[in-house]
C-alpha cells in the first residue's frame, strides 16, 4: 500500500475477515450450523514493502493453512492467527492482550467530540464510533444477541448528565492499580497482588493508559476512591469492590452479571473505556 491509511484499511479487513471466521469455526465446533466466509482477496499492499506488508503477507499466509477441520483445530488455529495478528499490530495491543485477553472485559478507545466527555462514553458503548488509531477492542458482546433487548449490552448505562453522580475522580497512580487488577476474574482466587507477574501487569496497565498524554484524568465507579483517589486497587484485590451501577440488571442467555469496575480515561483527543464483570 501506498499511504499508512491504506495499510490500516488492508489490516483492517484481514482482522475483520479473521474475527468473523472465528465466530463461524466456533459455531461448528459446538455442532451448529454458520456460513463460512470466503477471504477477502489479498491486496496490493501484501507486496509491498514495510512493517504492515509484512504483517499481511504473514497473516494471509496463515490464512491460507488454516485446516477447516476437524472442528476444534479450526476454531483453536483462526482464534489463534487472530490473536497474534493484533499482538503484531501495535506494542498497545501486546500490552492490552497481556493485561486482560482472558477475563470478561470491554476496552475500547473512541474519539472526543464533546465538551462533556460522558458523551463519547455513550456513544463506545453503543458501538457507534471506531479507535481512533485502529487499535484494539476488546468486547466479547459486540455481536451478542442480548443487544437486542439492551442496545448498549452489558452495560446499561444512565444518561450523560448523570454521570458524575456515579463516578469518582483518580489520580494517575490509582488508575493504573484500578486497570491492573481488572486482569482478575471476579471471586477466581488468584489476585494481581500475589502473582510473580504482578510488577509486569501494572507496567503493561501504565503502558495503556499513557496513551492518553500526561494530562489525561481518570474516572472510576468504585466508591472507595470517594475518599481515596490514589486506592491501590491491587493491593484490595478485585473481589468485594463496591460500585456505582453501569450494567444491565436482566437477566439475559442464561447469564446473569453481578460485579463490575469501571475505568474511563480522558484526554482533549480521546476517550478510553475499561471494564470488568463478574457473571454466572
Amino acid at each position: 500500500m501506498s499511504t499508512a491509511d491504506d495499510d490500516r484499511i488492508a489490516l483492517d479487513l484481514l482482522d475483520s475477515h479473521l474475527e468473523d471466521l472465528w465466530r463461524a469455526a466456533i459455531e461448528l465446533q459446538r455442532g451448529n450450523r454458520a456460513v463460512v466466509p470466503e477471504a477477502p482477496r489479498e491486496l496490493d499492499g501484501a507486496t509491498a514493502d514495510g512493517a504492515a506488508a509484512e504483517l499481511l503477507r504473514w497473516g494471509y499466509g496463515e490464512l491460507a493453512g488454516i485446516p477447516r477441520s476437524p472442528a476444534d483445530v479450526f476454531a483453536r488455529s483462526v482464534g489463534s492467527t487472530l490473536m497474534e495478528l493484533r499482538r503484531r499490530r501495535s506494542p498497545w495491543n501486546a500490552a492490552a492482550l497481556r493485561l486482560l485477553e482472558d477475563p470478561y472485559v470491554f476496552l475500547a478507545t473512541g474519539p472526543r467530540r464533546h465538551e462533556d466527555w460522558a458523551e463519547d462514553v455513550l456513544a463506545l458503548m453503543h458501538r457507534e464510533v471506531p479507535d481512533p488509531r485502529g487499535w484494539l477492542r476488546i468486547d466479547g458482546d459486540r455481536t451478542n444477541n442480548a443487544r437486542y433487548a439492551v442496545p448498549t449490552y452489558p452495560f446499561e448505562p444512565p444518561p450523560a448528565a448523570e454521570f458524575r453522580d456515579r463516578l469518582h475522580e483518580l489520580e494517575p497512580t490509582g488508575a493504573v492499580t484500578a486497570l491492573a487488577v481488572m486482569a482478575e476474574e471476579w471471586n477466581e482466587g488468584r489476585p494481581v497482588r500475589s502473582r510473580p507477574e504482578r510488577d509486569a501487569l501494572l507496567a503493561d496497565a501504565r503502558f495503556l493508559l499513557d496513551r492518553y498524554g500526561p494530562d489525561a484524568r481518570f474516572w472510576t465507579n468504585a466508591r472507595d476512591a470517594a475518599s481515596d483517589p490514589a486506592r491501590d486497587f491491587v493491593q484490595a484485590g478485585l473481589e468485594g469492590t463496591r460500585v456505582h451501577g453501569f450494567i444491565t440488571g436482566e437477566y439475559i442467555n442464561g447469564l446473569d452479571l453481578f460485579e463490575e469496575l469501571g475505568l474511563i480515561a480522558v484526554s482533549d483527543e480521546e476517550v478510553g473505556v475499561f471494564w470488568s464483570f463478574g457473571a454466572y
